[in-house]
This record gives C-alpha cells, structure tokens and sequence, in this order.
C-alpha cells in the first residue's frame, strides 16, 4: 500500500523538495500544503491524483482542522506527518519585540502543536504513524544572535521527545530532523532580522548578522540528499529518535557533548549535595 504523506510549508525548501523526491522516485501519495497554492501548481499539473494540493496556513486552526479532513476524503489515511513549516529569526534577545517573538513561536512551535493534535487521532485509530518534526542543529546548541529562533527549536526537541514516549503504544514513530546550514531559502525569505542595536556591533551578534546576511545558497547541505534521507528513515521499521543532517551539524553536536561533560563532571559533587 503506498504511504500518505501530509507535509506543512512545501512552498520552497524541504517541503517542496521533499515532496518532488517522494512523487518522482517513489509510489507515495503526498498532501503538500503552503500558505500560497499557486507555488504548488506545477505539482499538481504534473502528478494528478497522486498528489493533494491545500492552501494552509499553521497558525489558522480553521486550515489545520479542514486540510486534514480533505486529505482524508481524497486517500483515507495519513501514514507520514511532517511538521516542516517554520521559519528563522535572527537578532539578540535584547533587539527582538515582543510581538516578533510570539509570533514565531506561532509558527515554529503552537503550529506544530495544533497540526500534530488534529493528526495524533488519526494514527491512532490506524495503530501506525510516523511523524517528522523539522528542528534543527539550533534545537541543540545555541548561538548568539540566534536566541529566539533556538528558544523554539528548543522547543521542539522537548515535546518531540515527550511525544515519543507518549505515542510508542499506538504505534507511531516520532524523528526529529535537526539539519545544520542547507542550501533553502531559510536565509532569504524564509529569515527575518530584528532591528540592530548599536550597543551589539562588532559583538558575536553582530557576527551572526553578518553570516545570514552574506551566506544565503552558499551553505554545505544539499536539500535534496536531506530529502532522501527522510524518504530512507520513513522506511525503517525502528527510526532513530534524532536524525542531525550535514557535517556542521555533527562537529557542533560533538563539541556540545565534550563542553557538557566537562561541566557537569566539574560539577559533580556540588550538585550531588543539594538533595536531602
């Protein structure tokens, strides 16, 4: 039987890459949604009945809750979630309003949320699922500059791996995908800047700025190679947890486990004191 695939935010990036791999090189049938329906035109046109085409956007309940149920009307089920929809916010926490950061929240972590509630039922009564949460390598370590957009992938990896444990019984899989820097548009237009402070110039912040402003498509990872990963975890009848993408994204997770260790070691008898 060919897998369902609902995928979130498949205008350009990961979403819409992912979605082409899945229609060309497998027998997947693929829901893919984005906020623009005429991005997805071209998909539609080219593979009919295979695919379902929504407009949806993650922070509208209403597009949540009716593109579950047209997709259920069109394949019956949906075996694979990917809660891909996001996108960056650079700046220090100091620079960034308040309604900048609730509204990434939004979208990067309560639309996540909300898409997987209308979704869990369904793989429950199927006794099978898997779910794909797109984090990142800034769900895991963090980076000056880069505070509010880490507090949400932060996030993610939390309920992520809460959810894994809760959904073990009903047969769902949860991995989440933490990919270093890749060759989307996650610093074009998928990113948003706050407004500079001077007291932050020629600081680690300023550094930052300066990376996403002058690196956009010069990144390391090949989105489509990410693409077929996912394909290849959707596959395995154990899926890992975690799933880190590209070389940056390892090196920064070792030098993550080698600083923490040493803290926490250092600290060992200290901490072990505070108990009764």
């Amino acid at each position: 039987m060919s897998k369902v695939w609902f995928i979130t935010g498949c205008s350009k990036g990961f979403g819409r890459v992912l979605s082409e791999e899945l229609l060309k090189q497998t027998d997947s049938l693929v829901v893919a949604t984005a906020r623009d329906l005429s991005t997805l035109d071209d998909l539609r046109k080219e593979f009919g009945d295979r695919i379902l085409t929504l407009t949806l956007d993650v922070v509208n309940t209403d597009h949540i809750k009716s593109g579950v149920e047209k997709a259920l009307q069109k394949f019956s089920r949906i075996d694979v979630l990917v809660n891909n929809a996001g996108y960056g916010f650079g700046g220090a926490i100091e620079e960034c309003s308040m309604q900048s950061i609730r509204r990434v929240f939004d979208v990067n972590v309560f639309g996540l949320i909300e898409m997987t509630q209308a979704v869990l039922p369904i793989m429950r009564k199927q006794q099978s699922g898997h779910i794909f949460n797109l984090s990142s390598i800034a769900g895991l370590t963090a980076t000056a500059g880069y505070g509010i957009y880490n507090g949400t992938k932060y996030a993610v990896e939390g309920l992520s791996e809460a959810l894994a444990h809760e959904t073990k019984t009903f047969g769902i899989k949860v991995t989440i995908i933490e990919p270093g820097p890749f060759r989307t548009d996650f610093l074009g237009e998928s990113l948003e800047l706050a407004p500079a402070l001077p007291a932050y110039e020629g600081t680690a912040v300023d550094q930052t700025r300066h990376y996403c402003k002058h690196s956009n498509h010069q990144q390391n990872g090949d989105p489509l190679k990410a693409a077929k990963i996912i394909v290849q975890l959707a596959a395995m009848e154990n899926p890992p947890l975690r799933m880190p993408l590209g070389n940056i994204a390892m090196d920064r997770i070792y030098l993550k486990l080698e600083a923490l260790k040493k803290e926490v070691t250092g600290l060992e008898e200290l901490s072990r004191s505070a108990d009764y």
